[in-house]
């Protein structure tokens, strides 16, 4: 249609990268003003002081060699820190970065498929496919999930490399196109099957296998005409023949593993695999800190269910998103009616697929790309079982360009009059990303905070007990407690062996002053889970507060057991000693906890309270002195201080503490001290 107003190729292009960049930006940039979600990210920003720190050494280092979260991405981290200096924790910020990396992404797309195939509309459509589906709301409005537009970022500019590459093979681009592969490895880990995809797009649109002859491909949905692009097209046909020629009469050093494209495409792929090979090594292997909070594993026979029963379900979404959640809930019980229907479709569409590859290679490349790139994150590997998922509207970010440009292709060879598919595709095209647009503006609103994303979650899900569970906690911390209970009752009701769910209530217990009930949920925890360290650390502080201090010290002792590295349960250990009186082992456990825990503010507090109980008042003042350096309105420190300092007899310091004390809340030792004529 643009062709009979006589728009230039050029400008077509110029067009759709601005028609694209400004469609996508006003559909996402609501973002700009939401919340941080607590779901992962106080995990990933708000509590986490290496992102808080900036940029230096020390995190660099922790960036390129931690396992935080289970998985290796330093790219990520660094992108955070990057942010943490820009906008400090200014939460639109980050959504920010997440929708320019987003954007980026979808003209990249489009520049690599119209740069494969010469088409300026189909891949305009491809392009606008990624940039507005609302399976990808979350991929962009959600913090946490830098790792998908960020690798995403660097997965497009592998590929647009690697063609680049093709066009002319030799060591700079193929250098470059090794370098961003690396850098989306240490993104995401999803992008492992990056490598299987070069050899897809190898097949088609590259065509680079010696048994096949190189043929033009559809070049829009209108199936543009012209005899000037016509002339282009078999002009590009024949240069293509002529550089083949060149390649194999050229055996310079640059050109060398061109040598080889003519016979296979597969030695080249090599050193792809192998870092491929090097992240799942490195994803797999146990993360350190596992024994802090184990996770129980899923029946492999539920996750080989669920897999393609959420297989078919992100093609009905592809098509029909509706019902959109952040997370869904994993069942252990599907029907095998569900799981035999899912299977017969993959089957069947596989099967077409190849049976057609010959005649429509898109359809062979697009199937095959979404089934390869998906399989990682079907579900039947889950690399935290924290809150178990059956799928994720994120893990569709990158299969669902393969099924974009089933259809882009697709469907033009189905209609073979061109005056009806001009008629038809193009308005058709339009009217469909439309639609995809306003649903991912509606969906993108539901992410401006935690409470409305986990209200609409529990609203269009079934027996979603983690979205209860999720929506407790941030209650919980806005102190609304009846409503917060409400929540971990009802996830304890869908799912009563839900560990985190008692642990997380026995904790808003002891916030409520309820120890009794607290201790019944901590131990409900570790009768589902015996080995829950923090579960034991947790009721023993409260036996503590109840001064039951035999059975405290039991819990902290279990803990310990657990986690022989686990500060926190020295310290506590140390404080019931201290009760008891046995001040000797409390030093013991205090020293430990401070050696484990060098900037522990609450360890130096207590082991100062407790050298003043000994008398041994210069130790007690160095201890204070560091706890007040490592929290300087620690009103507890002062006071105690004071009273050391009253104790030697220095009124001037231990008034001037007594005061400091009053002024952060806690009087009494001011006023005591006046009383008997100490301080003015």
């Amino acid at each position: 249609m643009l062709n009979k107003i006589n728009i230039s190729p050029n400008r077509q292009k110029l067009i759709v990268y601005l028609v694209l960049t400004v469609v996508t930006f006003a559909v996402f940039c609501q973002v700009n003003k939401y919340d941080f979600i607590n779901f992962d990210d106080h995990v990933y920003i708000t509590e986490n002081f290496h992102i808080q720190s900036g940029f230096s050494l020390d995190s660099l280092r922790w960036a390129f060699t931690t396992r935080y979260v289970d998985l290796w991405n330093p790219m990520l981290w660094l992108s955070f820190m990057l942010d943490y200096q820009l906008y400090g924790l200014n939460a639109g910020g980050y959504h920010l970065t997440n929708l320019i990396l987003h954007i980026l992404s979808t003209l990249l797309l489009f520049w690599l498929f119209h740069r494969m195939t010469g088409s300026v509309w189909p891949s305009a459509f491809v392009a606008a496919f990624f940039a507005l589906h609302p399976l990808h709301v979350e991929s962009v409005a959600w913090v946490s999930e830098r790792k998908d537009t960020l690798s995403a970022f660097f997965w497009m500019l592998t590929l647009c490399f690697y063609v680049w590459y093709t066009e002319k093979p030799d060591i700079k681009r193929y250098m470059l196109t090794i370098f961003c592969f690396m850098l989306a490895l240490m993104s995401k880990p999803m992008v492992v099957t990056l490598p299987l995809i070069l050899i897809l797009l190898d097949y088609w649109p590259l065509r680079r296998f010696p048994f096949q002859e190189s043929k033009s491909v559809p070049t829009d949905i209108t199936q543009i005409s012209t005899k000037q692009e016509k002339k282009k097209i078999k002009q590009k046909k024949t240069n293509d023949k002529k550089n083949m020629l060149a390649t194999a009469k050229n055996a310079s050093p640059e050109a060398g593993i061109a040598l080889f494209h003519d016979k296979f495409h597969l030695l080249e792929k090599t050193p792809f695999f192998i870092l491929s090979v090097i992240i799942v090594i490195v994803t797999l292997h146990a993360p350190e800190a596992a024994d802090i909070q184990p996770s129980r594993l899923l029946p492999l026979s539920a996750r080989l269910a669920n897999a393609p029963v959420s297989f078919v379900t992100y093609l009905v979404n592809t098509f029909w998103p509706h019902d959109l959640a952040v997370l869904y809930p994993f069942t252990e019980q599907i029907p095998l009616w569900q799981v035999a229907v899912s299977v017969l479709v993959i089957i069947a569409i596989s099967a077409f697929a190849i049976a057609t590859a010959k005649n429509l290679p898109y359809l062979f490349t697009g199937w095959f790309w979404f089934m390869i790139t998906i399989l990682p994150v079907i579900g039947i590997l889950q690399i935290s079982t924290a809150a178990p998922y059956a799928m994720a509207d994120r893990y569709h970010y990158l299969p669902s360009i393969g099924l974009a440009f089933m259809l882009a292709w697709g469907l033009p060879s189905l209609i073979r009059k061109e005056n009806i598919r001009k008629k038809i595709l193009f308005p058709t095209a339009i009217i469909f990303l439309g639609f995809m647009a306003v649903i991912s503006y509606r969906q993108s609103a539901f992410w401006k905070n935690s409470e409305i994303l986990f209200h609409h979650a529990l609203q269009v899900t079934k027996d979603n007990y983690v979205m209860h569970y999720n929506l407790a906690l941030p209650l919980s911390d806005e102190g609304r407690s009846e409503e917060s209970l409400y929540h971990y009752n009802e996830s304890i009701h869908i799912k009563p062996d839900y560990i985190e769910a008692y642990y997380n209530r026995g904790n808003l217990y002891v916030k409520l002053g309820k120890d009794l009930l607290a201790i019944d949920d901590f131990s409900n925890t570790v009768n589902l889970n015996p080995h829950y360290v923090i579960a034991y650390n947790n009721r023993g502080n409260a036996y503590n507060r109840l001064g039951k201090y035999q059975p405290a010290i039991e819990d902290f002792n279990k803990a310990i057991s657990l986690s022989p590295r686990y500060p926190n349960a020295y310290n506590n250990r140390g404080n019931a000693y201290a009760s008891l009186g046995r001040h000797q082992q409390a030093l013991v456990d205090f020293n430990e906890a401070i050696r484990l825990k060098p900037d522990y503010a609450d360890a130096y507090y207590n082991r100062g309270v407790v050298f003043a109980e000994l008398r041994q008042y210069q130790n007690a003042i160095e201890d204070l002195n560091q706890d007040i350096s490592l929290v300087p309105n620690d009103v507890y420190a002062y006071y105690a201080r004071a009273n050391v300092y009253l104790n030697q007899g220095n009124k001037e310091l231990g008034c001037s503490n007594a005061q400091k004390a009053c002024e952060l809340g806690n009087c009494k030792i001011l006023n005591s001290s006046k009383s008997k004529g100490y301080c003015r």
